[in-house]
């Protein structure tokens, strides 16, 4: 469902967020009745707007090397800035990756000074606890997304410090393989330790994704070997033709 654009950028709201909103709202009603649905549909939607801003600091890096994107897509489990292209060059990827966890680390400073101020006692269901919520929420959505599980933003760093030395594909293959294990820590944690559903998910969600990407890069390679050689064949072949005389 699109939304609305940012700066031509469209927004989007997969079908299943809206699954997670009568969610949030059923346990908010469960918790304090109105009061609970209302803040708990509040605080989910300031969440995500955060989310919004997290991606579009991907976006506007993105752009700012002539890189498209066509829209961001909001999940259940999460934002994804769609781009038309991902570049290939590692200091390029580096720092669009880094602009989404850096744009939650700054929201994150900027809610420091009210959420130093902040009482001791603070309700959930509240205005200071929307402040709180935030703060923590941004400062954790910064801190995992560095988490190096590719395609997550610390596996794409890690993809772009490796492709200083390693080749594009080979560093792609070495983050997809490290990705696949720290998501594999990731599915265990969530299931059997916190009983995360949507946790678990978020890291099935992440091998397949991390995996699908590894796929394309090495469909990429291959057509792009196909190419060169076939253009390698047809200079041959001009440079190899005998010359024609003037009848």
């Amino acid at each position: 469902m699109n939304l609305f654009k940012i700066r031509g950028i469209q927004l989007s709201v997969h079908v299943t967020f809206f699954l997670l909103l009568g969610y949030v709202a059923w346990e908010g009603w469960q918790e304090q009745f109105a009061r609970g649905l209302i803040w708990s549909l509040i605080i989910v939607l300031a969440f995500f707007a955060c989310v919004v801003l997290h991606e579009l600091g991907h976006s506007f890096m993105a752009r700012r090397y002539g890189v498209g994107v066509s829209r961001i897509l909001l999940m259940p489990i999460g934002g994804m800035a769609e781009f038309d292209s991902i570049p290939r060059e590692p200091r390029k990827e580096l720092w669009i990756t880094l602009a989404g966890p850096a744009v939650n680390f700054v929201l994150a400073g900027l809610l420091w000074w009210p959420v130093s101020r902040l009482p001791e006692v603070v309700y959930l269901y509240s205005f200071n606890g929307l402040i709180l919520q935030l703060f923590v929420a941004n400062l954790l959505m910064g801190t995992f997304n560095l988490v190096p599980a590719f395609p997550m933003d610390g596996g794409r760093i890690l993809r772009a410090v490796l492709a200083t030395k390693l080749t594009y594909l080979r560093a792609t293959k070495w983050a997809a393989g490290i990705g696949k294990f720290m998501a594999g820590v990731g599915i265990l944690v969530m299931a059997f330790w916190l009983h995360s559903a949507m946790g678990t998910l978020l890291f099935v969600f992440i091998i397949i994704a991390g995996e699908t990407e590894y796929r394309m890069v090495v469909r990429r390679e291959q057509e792009d070997a196909h190419w060169r050689v076939a253009i390698e064949r047809l200079y041959r072949m001009r440079r190899d033709e005998p010359p024609t005389l003037p009848g």
